[in-house]
């Protein structure tokens, strides 16, 4: 019986989640190291403060108490850098405070850490901080952007006035300006996109020890990216070489982006580690992750689409003030501009776009990367605009999207924020999600909830979004603070077994088994013989760690390169063993052959004949078989797609049900269709869970309220439906696979999609915009409100 095919385009199950499911798992909580400590980091409960005294004389003298550290102890060492600069309009530097490792003189939001008690045990530790006498004088603080703005609101920072980081720009506005002037209407949308907190199944943990007979430190951290975290740290916070210094990320129990960044707590271990001579563990408690882990979106914009009197889009313009909470975190920067305005063209043809973002401090936590980063942002904005544009002119949406839609023939595609997209088919996607959808039978499934007595609404959204970010020479002269390559090396055993070791890191995305897919398909080892080693920069050579779509189309195609040099060593070998030229040496499914012949050897016979080399070229060609390459990506990859979101409402209680959801996505090249799908599904529930559900609230102060499960209410499987999921690819052209990514499409194209919805089942109360969340709450004051405006 032949074998079942494992390689590229196969839906090959996970696996890693035999170990996983069978309790087999390796995260940093569950590592111990002998004679561990255990810290507990006392926090402010103050949204802006002055630290007055912090009386630690009680909490030393407790139980099982080893040390107690404040900032004058961390005197010597660096803040958390940022690894991304932006200009403003004017061409100055982004105003860039000091971001401390623990709090020096000021408390800047609710759950800056203050002091860090270590003891023998967890609950010694905790006990203790609660002995800590800290005497904070309350300042001005401000929560939002809008607030912080204003003439008089609390300084953040005091090297930051008018709490402004930076004031940026993209795109030609005098052409906008013009665009604007002849236009037959211009349509104007103000909208918010909330804030979110990542709430990952495995709370963030950092251990670190110190051998003292090496001056050896090793991390082990709850981290997407371990070779940044080793850089950042070693480098800028506490002053290790990096050699000196490792970091290892086991299993993480998913990220979502909020284990991309440079924590406090990774330092602060790693610190107390290096003067007590004794391990250092800290694992967050869920609700101090609610104020601690970086938080997502937060923006105030005004977007204004100029048409003509055909419905074309004539010009784009859009303001937009974006929310970094009291610190800059690592990438936070990029994420409101280079990951947001170059998308603003969406999958439309729009000739002018301008947009201009501010970047605020805010006594909250900070502001970072969230599933998607500035994607979601830009597709939430445009898509809304583009159905205001619908409801102000009565354009039909399906319409007026394929009309603006930038066409088949027109790829590459130059935008006129910075962007060329290489390849797409927005015609496809949309209308075969139309199609999945039932979109023609829409209506009487409407007139069927109307007899029922419930609002029934449909919306779509086309997306498109940049992955795979890069290429590193664009990025640093766009003020990235590293290379955004990556780095695989392939080490083919003597018996033809493979391991990879690889810079990307998965937590949760399936790279042990579609990596080794590509493995398969391009050396032809057999699926099972192929291991994949991420997260250790002791065993990895380098690697910038996985987010924003890039483990396949960066990765991954690092990988190809590597194996192209495995093979060509390989043909070089073969050669010598059947007597022939190099040139006359083919490689197919495993095997290499001398063309029109049947000498054959397979890829274990030269492997072991590369570690036994008695009958070896060794004159021409190094002994082993195990090759490194590094990949720096040409361009982002443009995934894009279209969501179709069907909800009813009961307006009776302003519960909205999502009844049907399709979505038909373009991944380029897909390796393994059961993780992509998987995938989508999940980016979805996260959007849905955006759209209808979640919101991070702080109150006027600064005090942050939906600090538990209690208050955040998080997407559960009855707020869901099975959701249809297909694609339509067109391949990337410019990486080896034609893989674009996949992993954070579900959370860019469906908020839109949803809150389409909702506001279509509105419509007969003169609903044109909700803000996200769509409460019931909210949705049952807009219907009650409509129903007396009527009386």
């Amino acid at each position: 019986m032949n074998a079942p095919f494992e390689g590229i385009g196969a839906s090959v199950r996970r696996k890693e989640d035999l170990r996983f499911i069978s309790g087999r798992g390796n995260y940093t909580d569950d590592i111990n190291r002998p004679n561990q400590t255990h810290a507990v980091i006392r926090r402010s409960d103050r949204p802006h403060a002055t630290i007055v005294k912090i009386d630690t004389a009680a909490a030393k003298a407790a139980p099982g108490v080893v040390a107690v550290y404040t900032a004058e102890d961390l005197a010597a060492i660096g803040g958390l850098p940022c690894g991304w600069q932006i200009h403003s309009k004017d061409g100055s530097p982004m105003n860039e405070p000091k971001h401390p490792v623990l709090a020096e003189g000021k408390v800047r939001h609710v759950g800056d850490p203050i002091a860090v008690v270590i003891a023998e045990t967890k609950q010694q530790a905790r006990d203790a901080a609660e002995l800590l006498v800290i005497e904070l004088k309350d300042l001005p603080s401000t929560a939002t952007v809008t607030d912080a703005l204003k003439p008089g609101a609390g300084q953040v920072h005091d090297n930051a006035p008018g709490n402004v980081c930076y004031d940026w720009h993209l795109g030609d506005k005098e052409a906008v300006e013009a665009a604007f002037a002849k236009a037959a209407k211009v349509v104007t949308l103000d909208l918010e996109n909330s804030r979110m907190i990542p709430n990952a199944m495995e709370p963030r943990v950092a251990l670190a020890e110190f051998d003292r007979s090496t001056s050896d430190y090793t991390l082990y951290t709850t981290s997407q990216n371990p070779h940044v975290i080793r850089l950042l740290m070693g480098a800028f916070v506490l002053g290790l070489p990096e050699h000196k210094l490792r970091v290892v990320a086991p299993d993480v129990g998913g990220g979502f982006g909020s284990k991309i960044f440079h924590y406090a707590e990774e330092a602060l271990v790693t610190w107390a580690a290096g003067k007590l001579g004794r391990p250092v563990k800290w694992t967050a408690e869920r609700s101090e992750s609610f104020m601690s882990d970086a938080h997502g979106r937060d923006h105030v914009s005004t977007a204004q689409m100029a048409v003509d009197a055909q419905g074309n889009f004539l010009a784009l313009k859009v303001s937009t003030l974006a929310n970094m909470g009291a610190y800059l975190s690592t990438f936070a920067p990029a994420v409101p501009t280079y990951l947001y305005g170059t998308l603003l063209a969406g999958t439309y043809k729009t000739p002018a776009i301008y947009v201009e973002v501010k970047a605020v401090f805010t006594n909250t936590v900070p502001v970072d990367a969230y599933r998607g980063a500035g994607r979601p942002e830009a597709s939430f904005l445009l898509e809304r605009l583009v159905d205001a544009v619908c409801h102000d002119t009565g354009a039909d949406p399906v319409a007026i999207r394929r009309q603006n839609f930038i066409p088949r023939d027109a790829f590459p595609y130059q935008t006129p924020v910075a962007l060329q997209y290489d390849s797409g088919d927005y015609f496809t996607t949309l209308d075969v999600a139309l199609k999945n959808a039932d979109y023609a039978g829409f209506p009487a499934r409407k007139a069927a909830a109307a007899a029922k007595g419930k609002l029934r609404g449909i919306g779509v959204s086309t997306y498109i979004e940049a992955c795979g970010i890069a290429p590193s020479a664009v990025v640093g002269s766009l003020g990235a603070r590293a290379g955004l390559y990556e780095v695989a090396n392939i080490r083919v055993h003597p018996t033809g077994s493979v391991t990879v070791f690889t810079g990307t890191h998965s937590h949760g995305q399936g790279h042990e088994t579609t990596l080794a897919q590509l493995v398969t398909s391009q050396l032809g080892v057999p699926f099972s013989q192929v291991d994949i080693v991420h997260g250790d920069t002791a065993k990895i050579p380098f690697g910038m760690g996985t987010y924003g779509s890039r483990s396949l189309a960066v990765g991954g195609s690092a990988m190809v390169k590597a194996m192209d040099k495995i093979i060509a060593k390989g043909k070089k070998i073969a050669a010598h063993l059947m007597e022939a030229s190099v040139e006359d040496i083919e490689f197919a499914d495993g095997s290499f052959k001398v063309a029109g012949t049947d000498k054959v050897k397979t890829l274990s016979e030269i492997a072991l004949t590369a570690y036994v080399p008695h009958n070896y070229p060794i004159t021409e060609i190094e002994p082993g078989l195990d090759e490194t390459a590094f990949y720096d990506p040409a361009n982002f990859t443009f995934p894009g797609g279209c969501h179709v979101c069907e909800v009813e409402i009961d307006p009776e209680t302003g519960v909205t049900s999502i009844v049907n959801f399709t979505a038909v996505d373009d991944f380029g090249r897909v390796v393994n269709p059961m993780i992509v799908e998987g995938q989508v599904q999940g980016g979805i529930a996260q959007g849905i869970g955006q759209a209808l559900l979640e919101h991070a609230i702080y109150d006027e102060s600064g005090q942050l309220l939906s600090g538990s499960y209690m208050d955040y209410t998080m997407p559960r499987a009855d707020d869901l439906i099975n959701i249809s999921s297909a694609t339509e690819n067109t391949l990337c052209t410019h990486n080896p696979l034609g893989v674009k990514g996949c992993g954070e499409a579900g959370t860019i194209g469906s908020p839109p999609a949803v809150i389409n919805a909702v506001v279509n089942a509105l419509k007969e109360y003169g609903v044109r915009h909700i803000n996200m969340p769509a409460s019931p709450q909210k949705i049952w004051g807009i219907i009650n409100a409509g129903r007396m405006a009527a009386e």
